[in-house]
């Protein structure tokens, strides 16, 4: 079983769903508050948590964050971040689970974060509006929460 630490509590019960494939993407743009998580992060790994506890493949799984405005900064190392960055062990992990990270090319300009501000495996994107029509066209569908 794939677990993901720091995603928070799930009600695990049987899964009709063990044969469905999940591609989904998370839409992600408000800051965590200050030296927490960033919420709407823990909500993917609570997502691939209770699937695979439910008995979803976690093959099964496939999941995208398309990350923009505030939240930005929380895909950030140390140094831009201007602490240590409490995310970069959820995205790290996050990532080892399969799930992609992508950061929107228009905030990174406006926020004036360089590619080499970013955490290990973190992708630019031309944009959030690409990105998640780009996914869309793939067959991912947007989680809402």
């Amino acid at each position: 079983m794939v677990t993901i630490a720091a995603s928070g509590a799930t009600l695990t019960l049987p899964s009709p769903f063990t044969t469905t494939r999940f591609q989904v993407a998370f839409d992600v743009a408000t800051a965590a508050e200050p030296e927490k998580l960033n919420r709407q992060l823990e909500s993917a790994a609570r997502f691939i948590n209770m699937h695979v506890a439910a008995g979803v493949p976690k093959e099964n799984l496939k999941l995208a964050m398309v990350v923009h405005g505030g939240a930005a900064i929380d895909l950030t190392s140390d140094a831009k971040f201007g602490s240590v960055n409490p995310n970069a062990g959820l995205i790290a992990a996050l990532q080892e689970a399969g799930v992609s990270i992508q950061l929107c090319g228009q905030t990174a300009v406006a926020r004036d974060i360089r590619a080499d501000d970013l955490l290990p495996g973190v992708t630019v994107a031309l944009s959030a509006m690409t990105a998640h029509a780009q996914l869309q066209q793939a067959g991912y569908t947007l989680n809402p929460f």
